[in-house]
């Protein structure tokens, strides 16, 4: 007997009008996003498939023809990837609810833009069950939602009493979860993006609030270290004022609201984060915008990467709450990302084998939390870079870093801390071409990331290109400022490589991390080229007192972090420079080992 899978499959393609009409049913749904531009997109993908032109669908023709973008549209400009990724979010969530028995399914696979149609079958469900199957936990927490929606749908054959009791079970109820359980530590921070505002001035502010919630929960998710909720729309308690964030009951630690205003062709947005428990405003700050100058949706945007990056980075608002009062579980795994975010701020040995230990401790109880394997990579690293706390035993510091941080992107392929992680061991093991192109697709993932915009631009400047792993440092310092010691040590290395000596003294000094034995290193080499003998002497000693052996066996660790064998003979000249004379484990003099390293001529 065939079966409706069977039977599906060896149906005919649904035809041109057939798809429209599926089409239609979805953008007209009221559960399709209707702010935004998820409809004209499908409608213009869709057109463009049924016409025979799968292959004219680019990133650049939908830019033009769906965005209004100009014919100088660069892929640098992340609209469309964005906006499809809405789109599959969309079309995901119709199909799980509204669309469930619709008869066509479309979807948009990821890597690409051109849509499939195919017929959907009907499930075939078992006629006994003996005993329902247990239901994970991650499952519940993951679909929960689902039965929610059905049950509204459902109210509407119920009278108003009915309708009511199922709205206030919507609003009692969790909110949505944006990303899998898996992907977050136990105990660590949970914000709930509250739907901001229509203050008024017309039309565009109501538009402008739906995106910019929309925008923020496309956004906010891509910080890993942070579990992220999304929320209807919510009425004000009595005699509250528009300004103020509505209540959230749900568990949350954090809220986050605000509102739009539109006057004439001026726009201004506040945004504010909330702590739950004491209604205490922890951040607010007020974005204006013109739009004579820019596009409502450009705007849209770059308020929402502002947002974000303030609040969720690593050494972000969020996070310094959460080491000034950590939360009750202070002992569990979230605990472990702090450690490890105040281990990176001045990168003392002393911290590194506590972090060491306590992230071992939390991806042994939980071998699913991606963002511990990537730190853990990241500090088994430094056994060997900084020479920290270095085991003996097999395998060595890289292998072990390599294996963490492939466990760490095996586990969530978009969690950007994983490929940091691993663009920074495939750089140490001598693999430069591999590690950039992963830090190319880290920023893709979460280009509001500064902890990674930092370490891709070391990566970059230490690879030999050094003018643009310096603008790339100087972007992401100047968006964080806080916790930035090691990043500002690489950024003066690289303006000394590129002869900028005076901002390379001036970067130095405000690194400050004391307890790093390279950042004397490197401070004695610039000083001795700007002509500060005392300064450099000074430096001097105080990388002597920390009884690091960096200077032994120099030329195998300057072809390890310097890419190119120029870069390498100049390091060994500023450190002869500075009095700082290399140490040779072996009988070959370092001279000649560099010197062959040289280019001919």
């Amino acid at each position: 007997m065939q079966t409706p899978m069977q039977a599906a499959e060896e149906r005919a393609a649904p035809s041109a009008e057939e798809v429209r009409a599926q089409v239609q049913r979805i953008v007209t749904d009221p559960t399709f996003p209707g702010a935004g531009r998820c409809g004209s997109f499908l409608q213009y993908v869709t057109e463009e498939t049924l016409a025979g032109h799968g292959k004219r669908i680019k990133g650049y023709t939908i830019a033009v023809e769906v965005f209004g973008r100009g014919e100088d549209f660069s892929q640098d400009d992340p609209v469309v990837r964005i906006e499809a990724g809405r789109l599959r979010r969309a079309l995901e969530l119709y199909y799980l609810a509204a669309g469930d028995a619709d008869p066509i399914r479309i979807d948009i696979a990821k890597g690409g833009y051109v849509p499939t149609f195919t017929w959907v079958a009907a499930p075939v469900l078992p006629e006994v069950l003996a005993s329902p199957p247990e239901t994970p936990t991650t499952v519940v927490e993951g679909t929960w939602w689902r039965s929610r929606i059905v049950a509204l749908a459902s109210s509407a054959v119920l009278g108003a009493a009915g309708i009511a009791v199922a709205l206030a079970w919507w609003i009692a109820a969790p909110p949505m979860m944006i990303e899998p359980v898996g992907s977050f530590a136990p105990g660590g921070p949970t914000l709930v993006v509250a739907p901001f505002s229509d203050f008024g001035g017309g039309p565009e502010s109501a538009l402008y609030a739906a995106g910019l919630t929309d925008e923020l929960l496309t956004t906010l998710p891509r910080f890993k270290e942070l579990k992220v909720f999304g929320r209807e729309p919510l009425a004000h308690p009595p005699n509250a004022s528009n300004q103020d964030v509505p209540v959230v009951e749900t568990g949350a630690r954090f809220v986050l609201g605000g509102g739009v205003r539109v006057s004439g062709r001026q726009v201004r947005v506040t945004a504010r984060l909330m702590e739950s428990a004491s209604r205490a405003i922890l951040w607010s700050t007020t974005y204006d915008g013109d739009l004579d100058a820019r596009s409502l949706f450009s705007i849209q945007k770059e308020v929402a990467d502002k947002v974000a990056t303030a609040i969720a980075q690593p050494y972000g608002i969020i996070a310094r709450t959460d080491t000034a009062h950590p939360p009750p579980d202070g002992l569990g795994a979230y605990a472990c990302t702090l450690r490890f975010y105040a281990y990176r701020s001045d990168l003392s040995v002393e911290q590194h084998a506590d972090v060491r230990s306590c992230l071992e401790d939390a991806v042994g109880r939980y071998p699913g939390y991606s963002t511990a394997w990537a730190m853990l990579s990241m500090v088994y690293l430094d056994e060997d870079r900084f020479r920290y706390n270095q085991r003996q035993a097999a395998p060595q510091a890289v292998e072990r870093s390599l294996q963490a941080a492939r466990k760490a992107v095996e586990l969530d392929p978009e969690n950007a801390r994983g490929l940091q992680a691993l663009m920074t061991a495939l750089f140490f093991n001598r693999e430069p071409q591999e590690s950039l192109r992963v830090g190319e697709q880290a920023i893709v993932v979460n280009p509001n990331d500064t902890e990674l915009l930092s370490e891709f631009g070391s990566r970059l400047a230490l690879s030999g290109q050094w003018e643009r792993g310096s603008g790339i440092l100087e972007a992401a310092i100047s968006r964080n400022p806080g916790a930035a010691g090691y990043y500002r040590g690489v950024l003066a290395l690289a303006e000394y490589m590129q002869g900028n000596h005076e901002k390379a003294a001036s970067e130095i000094r405000r690194a400050n991390i004391q307890k790093f034995p390279l950042f004397h290193v490197v401070a004695a080499v610039i000083y001795a080229e700007c002509g500060m003998t005392e300064e450099a002497e000074q430096e001097s000693r105080e990388f002597a007192l920390t009884g690091s052996d960096y200077l032994v066996d120099l030329a195998e660790e300057l072809e390890t972090r310097l890419g190119r064998p120029e870069d390498r003979a100049r390091i060994l000249a500023g450190l002869k420079k500075a009095g700082l004379e290399p140490r040779q484990a072996t009988d070959r003099p370092l001279a000649a080992t560099v010197a062959e390293s040289l280019p001919p001529g």
